[in-house]
């Protein structure tokens, strides 16, 4: 883990350690508020909001579930980690855009381009955008400084809607 390598098995213990350090109340996640203010206003617009990480989805859920805004499970529709694929990889975005449109009920309909990928990495929006998704990056605090790029860049979650009309995509 001191390498931070991205491997699923290595998530996996990750999210079975946080999952008793949450469990016991010994670990609380942190959200910024922005954010929270933003999935309330998607879910009120019946945005569908996923959750692409690096960390195992039983580890995205206790991340949601124990915040300092308290359980935030229901702003989501679901989850997807590196079983799906290497989050720099093309394919993942694809696959993601597949199962998306099928759990949705959009197989035909949903364009991969309807789907925003909010990220701080530029590996990953650069595979996000090759796959044809939509990509901001995301600014914060402590987060690695970006390269030079193309891509929007927010600081808050409240941006997002200056680059990607949320209110009307779904529906």
């Amino acid at each position: 883990m001191d390498l931070d390598r991205k491997t699923s098995a290595l998530k996996q213990l990750q999210g079975h350690l946080w999952k008793f350090g949450y469990q016991n109340g010994s670990l609380k996640s942190q959200v910024y508020d922005d954010v929270i203010e933003s999935f309330k206003k998607w879910k009120a617009a019946h945005v569908p909001i996923f959750i692409y990480s690096s960390g195992s989805i039983l580890a995205q859920k206790l991340l949601f579930q124990h915040s300092n805004h308290g359980d935030l499970l229901s702003y989501l529709e679901g989850y997807y980690d590196t079983t799906i694929g290497s989050k720099v990889e093309k394919a993942s975005y694809a696959a993601i855009h597949t199962s998306i449109a099928q759990q949705l009920s959009l197989k035909d309909s949903l364009k991969i381009d309807s789907i925003l990928f909010v990220t701080d990495n530029i590996l990953e929006a650069n595979a996000a955008n090759e796959a044809g998704m939509s990509v901001v990056l995301s600014v914060r605090p402590g987060n690695k400084e970006l390269p030079k790029n193309e891509f929007p860049e927010i600081r808050s979650f409240g941006e997002i809607e200056n680059y990607y009309n949320l209110s009307s995509n779904h529906d």
